[in-house]
């Protein structure tokens, strides 16, 4: 298989791809895998983005991001977002080795998505409490975990997009 290939068989729109989803799911699960789950706009993608997926990966055995469409990162940031359109931001985040799936999702939240995946473990950066993550009370019935990470200080798609303007 070529690399390429191999990086767009990560990256799922559902519900096109359901089947193809549905399988690797199952294989997952079969083979008993710690899931964790992600998700985020990733529009330029730096060294914040970097550090915070790599302590989510390790997590876990498979790391799982849900990814804002672009009309999901419009309606969040405003008209002049997303820099980098879903396409290229789905490849970016797909080419990286410590991904396993880039599930796009329209809503301004990924709660369905959550609750279709299931995960183990539910990531998410910053300044949230595990309580407000968006998901909290999918994982938590379950038994899984709320976990969040440190952002790496001055570091963020909004800070670089504002030098760039300067």
């Amino acid at each position: 298989m070529q690399k390429l290939d191999y990086i767009n068989r990560k990256i799922f729109r559902l519900p096109e791809n359901k089947i193809d989803f549905d399988r690797l799911m199952a294989f997952w699960r079969f083979k008993e895998y710690k899931l964790v789950f992600t998700n985020g706009c990733f529009d330029i993608l730096h060294k914040g983005h970097i550090d915070y997926l790599a302590k989510a990966a390790d997590m876990g055995d498979v790391l799982i991001i849900g990814l804002n469409s672009d009309n999901s990162v419009k309606k969040i940031k405003g008209d002049s977002r997303p820099v980098i359109d879903e396409d290229a931001r789905a490849l970016t985040l797909a080419a990286l080795r410590l991904t396993n799936a880039i599930v796009y999702f329209d809503e301004d939240t990924p709660y369905e998505l959550i609750n279709y995946i299931q995960p183990d473990i539910l990531v998410k950066g910053g300044d949230y409490k595990a309580e407000d993550v968006v998901g909290y009370d999918v994982v938590s019935v379950k038994g899984g975990k709320v976990e969040i990470i440190d952002l790496v200080p001055g570091y963020s798609t909004s800070s670089i997009v504002e030098r760039i303007k300067e």
